[in-house]
């Protein structure tokens, strides 16, 4: 078993030891075995917090609360109580509630049982002293709650679930009996240090003193003073989680407030009205959806299925796991595993490789490198070659130097990490864009789009806005990773190769070229793929080749399936882009010029970079009409794993840009972002920037339909009132357009001969309308009437020259819009998507169950940037609520910490601002 790089050749399951499942209940509290699985914990503390008195239960509802969001319910099923506590992790959710709740471990070992509060654990701030070696966690106990105690847990993550927490909290609070006057306290934070952290000296120093907001500002400032978070900290974001250190106190202050108020309504005062929802929890909610379609043509002969919603033929497969993947295929006789061994630098020339350590290895049959390849090791698909193995020097962090080959997948992965690879570093190391430009290392050819005349624009222009947006990458995380298993035949260097690709023809064409034999040796097998999203192309192909080298060496069939740390390791992703923007708009929200540079981080070989970077250029205006267009996009060449094609192929990315400063222009002109967007949108028989003709009849058919659906004026005017009523909690909404241009560079074969066949069985059909397709195929056959036809598809002639800037590339458009209300929590940076409501023109469906399914298809996928604006949108209530400047830029990912960060109060004011930061990471 792997953990965290760490190999443990034992494991026991603690599954029948009864005494670790043990759930008792005492006069005093709540014991529960350590080995109980998180939702067993859940589920206990569920039932006894809905039997016993709400006082009693404090401790166990804060942990419900944690319980609740902690991994997913798949994680919770499996994970044990002790296990989270025993691990002492920075990033526990549990841990700080249990610390401050005066829990008590029972642990044992040889001839010794004893007992030790959990909040001993911690007492060092290291998390390494207290329990011996030899110890084994038994229970815990958890005690019951008093009158005028309080205990609340906290978290902020990236997701609310299946994400660690950023910061996580425990609060604990004991009065004296009558009164607001503390008499205990008790502050530990989790995701703040190298384990869970107790605030002990800002605690004491507030013992004895009234529940109020002197004391609120007193225990913030002097527990940011007492809880270091250095600039350089681990895991980056440190003014993010200081701010979430004094925010969650905030929390904890008025949720004690508030029933304090409700005890002794003479003694302390009510808070706020308008502060009242910062006490409500975003909770995760079963989601709901209805979906319209058109209805079939009434004359459609029933058993005609077009346009009727079929489930996917393998669909009951895939939902009861019975669906045969790559790795599900059954072992071959003799067959072996490949693991590979890839690089540790960025940019690096290879001085030596020693695999001898790897050959001592228990099962290792052969390492295979750059020298076993027979055939070609580079292909020059563009001036930079992408490259099997690395021969001579290495170009970015994970890219493939050797592989191991060995009877197991464990021995494989063993050995790799004992070859031996001597480096000598090179400079520039080129990691992200600003270093690409700064040493102007770029992909050629780069591209241009000019139409009009910007300079003279500007000049006539009432306003001009510049900015700057930084969109970051994004991993495909298909649920099946890079898979191939290459079987040789045995005869005449021919070769099966099964394996998970978007492109098997591709595939063929670089393992035949790599083994030095025709294509027709290679036969390639996909029978259906664990998701992909543009990610299992060229680097599919790679690793079909090295799998294929080996098998071919050594004769027998070899297996290598990627683990996800190895997946993400040595594929790219989504280009991450910076977008630079000058807008030259007038009063009335009319945009006349744009003046656009776009840059995306490419990694260290071309892949489809280049034609990522035309995608942008040609789809960058989205819906919206500009005259005057001057706009270029450049690949930056970086030593960072090649980015590829990803879902929506860069428009996700150039659409985002635009929306950007279409809002902003919003806010400069005073007008809502909705209605310049209705001023700028395509008008019948306009041209876009490269000359092709518009007809968006069906955009605003869309946008109207949208706007009408999502009650969008109505809800408008609802969530100003909320926001006029709340100050801690936001709601914003945002509806967006969508202009997707379809058939860019397509030249794709596809068998078209249904008229040719339809009209041969026209007699039959005619016969027996009312018969079954299996009938009329029948007597077709009986009839000796030819029921194979063969028609192809060319694809569409597109066109673009470059030169000219005009052309036409694009066979047609779709067009759609959504509108999306969001909530978000001003102390946190939390946030919750209320309703979405999507309108996609998608012409006739062929199977509305497909189209539906598809929600996260190639044109619709831009349209969840609907929820991004509509953060954005509550942002802007925040900031002008609070008199902050209302045009402001945000960035992707919009994460927690951007909108907490943006919604800035006192509490931020609070947080001491690093002049000199050492960053703990590069933003790319």
């Amino acid at each position: 078993m792997k953990f965290k790089g760490v190999f443990h050749p034992i494991i026991i399951s603690p599954a029948r030891i009864l005494d670790l499942h043990v759930v008792k209940h005492t006069d005093d509290g709540l014991i529960l075995g350590s080995a109980c699985s998180l939702t067993v914990v859940k589920d206990i503390l569920a039932k006894t917090v809905s039997k016993l008195a709400a006082e009693k239960t404090k401790i166990f509802r804060a942990l419900l609360q944690q319980l609740k969001t902690l991994g997913g319910q798949q994680i919770r099923n499996v994970a044990s109580f002790g296990g989270n506590i025993i691990s002492r992790s920075s990033t526990s959710d549990i841990n700080p509630v249990l610390a401050v709740g005066n829990c008590i471990l029972s642990v044992a070992s040889q001839g010794r049982l004893r007992n030790i509060p959990l909040s001993d654990l911690f007492a060092d701030g290291l998390g390494n002293n207290t329990l011996e070696p030899d110890e084994i966690l038994i229970s815990v106990h958890i005690p019951y709650s008093r009158k005028s105690e309080f205990v609340s847990a906290f978290r902020q993550a990236q997701r609310r679930e299946n994400a660690l927490p950023i910061v996580s909290a425990g609060m604990r609070v004991l009065f004296e009996e009558g009164s607001n006057i503390i008499k205990d306290f008790n502050i530990f934070y989790g995701g703040i240090g190298p384990t869970t952290l107790a605030a002990n000296q800002t605690c004491r120093a507030l013992i004895g003193r009234p529940w109020d907001e002197q004391m609120l500002d007193d225990a913030c400032r002097m527990v940011l003073k007492e809880i270091l978070l250095p600039s350089s900290a681990s895991g980056g974001k440190v003014e993010f989680r200081r701010t979430l250190i004094v925010s969650f106190i905030f929390k904890f202050y008025l949720e004690v407030l508030q029933s304090l108020q409700i005890m002794y309504p003479n003694q302390c005062r009510s808070i706020p009205e308008n502060y009242a929802s910062a006490l409500e929890h975003f909770h995760t909610k079963m989601p709901q959806s209805m979906q319209k379609y058109q209805d079939v043509e009434p004359g459609q002969f029933a058993q005609d299925p077009v346009g009727h919603p079929i489930m996917h033929q393998a669909g009951i497969k895939h939902a009861t796991g019975e669906a045969v993947y790559c790795d599900d295929i059954r072992a071959m006789d003799g067959e072996l595993f490949l693991a590979l061994v890839t690089s540790a630098k960025a940019h690096a020339k290879i001085v030596s490789i020693d695999p001898s350590e790897a050959l001592k290895m228990p099962g290792v049959v052969d390492i295979i490198s750059v020298q076993d390849i027979p055939g070609q090791n580079e292909f020059y698909y563009y001036d930079v070659p992408d490259i099997i193995f690395a021969r001579e020097k290495v170009t970015c962090v994970g890219q493939m130097v050797c592989a191991v080959v060995a009877d197991s997948d464990v021995h494989a992965k063993r050995a790799a990490k004992k070859v031996k690879i001597e480096y000598e570093p090179q400079e520039p190391v080129i990691l992200t864009i600003e270093e690409a430009i700064k040493h102007n290392s770029f992909f050629e050819p780069q591209r241009k789009l000019v139409q009009g005349n910007v300079d003279e624009a500007f000049k006539i222009v009432d306003h001009i806005l510049e900015g700057e947006i930084h969109i970051g990458g994004q991993e495909h995380f298909y649920m099946e990773t890079q898979s191939v298993l290459a079987v040789p035949k045995g005869e005449d260097k021919e070769m099966d190769v099964y394996v998970s690709s978007q492109h098997p023809a591709h595939v063929q064409e670089m393992v035949a070229s790599c083994l030095g034999v025709p294509d027709n040796r290679i036969m390639c097998h996909v029978k259906r793929i664990g998701g992909a999203f543009g990610g299992k192309l060229m680097k599919t192909s790679l690793l079909a080749c090295v799998t294929a080298v080996a098998a071919n060496k050594i004769d027998h069939a070899v297996r290598c399936i990627l683990d996800r740390g190895t997946d993400m390791l040595t594929t790219g992703g989504r280009h991450p882009v910076t977008g630079k923007y000058k807008v030259g708009f007038m009063n009335n929200g009319k945009i006349l010029a744009i003046d656009f540079d776009a840059y995306i981080n490419g990694g260290c070989t071309t892949d489809d970079s280049v034609l990522v970077t035309e995608a942008m250029l040609l789809k960058m205006e989205n819906a919206y009409k500009i005259p005057n267009v001057w706009s270029s996009a450049r690949a930056c060449k970086t030593n960072m794993p090649s980015n590829a094609a990803f879902r929506g192929f860069g428009f996700p990315q150039a659409g985002l840009i635009t929306e950007s400063w279409i809002t902003r222009v919003a806010a400069r002109c005073g007008l809502s972002p909705e209605q310049i967007r209705e001023i700028n949108m395509y008008k019948e028989n306009e041209l876009t920037p490269y000359k092709q003709e518009l007809h968006p009849g069906n955009l605003h058919r869309c946008w109207n339909e949208c706007m009408e659906k999502s009650a969008y004026h109505t809800r408008k005017q609802t969530v100003n009132e909320f926001n006029r009523k709340n100050y801690w909690k936001k709601k914003g909404i945002a509806i967006i357009p969508l202009k997707y241009p379809v058939g860019f560079g397509t030249r794709v074969l596809a068998q078209d001969a249904c008229q040719t066949l339809l009209k041969r069985l026209e007699p039959i059909i005619t016969q027996n309308p009312e018969g079954t397709w299996k009938e009329w195929a029948k007597e077709a056959f009986e009839q000796s009437i030819n029921l194979s036809a063969t028609g192809y598809f060319r694809g569409y002639e597109t066109n673009i020259d470059w030169e000219k800037g005009k052309g036409h590339p694009f066979e047609y458009f779709v067009y759609g819009a959504a509108c999306t209300e969001v909530e978000i929590d001003c102390l946190t940076g939390d946030h919750k998507n209320i309703r979405t409501d999507i309108v996609m023109d998608i012409g006739c469906s062929i199977n509305p169950a497909v189209d539906i399914g598809q929600g996260l298809g190639e044109s619709a996928v831009f349209l969840g940037c609907s929820v991004f604006f509509a953060i954005w949108d509550a942002v802007a209530a925040v900031r002008k609520e609070r008199a902050l400047s209302e045009d402001f830029e945000l960035h992707s990912p919009l994460t927690p910490e951007q909108i907490r960060m943006a919604c800035a109060d006192q509490f931020t004011e609070m947080i001491p601002k690093d002049k000199s930061a050492v960053s703990w990471a590069i933003s790319l």
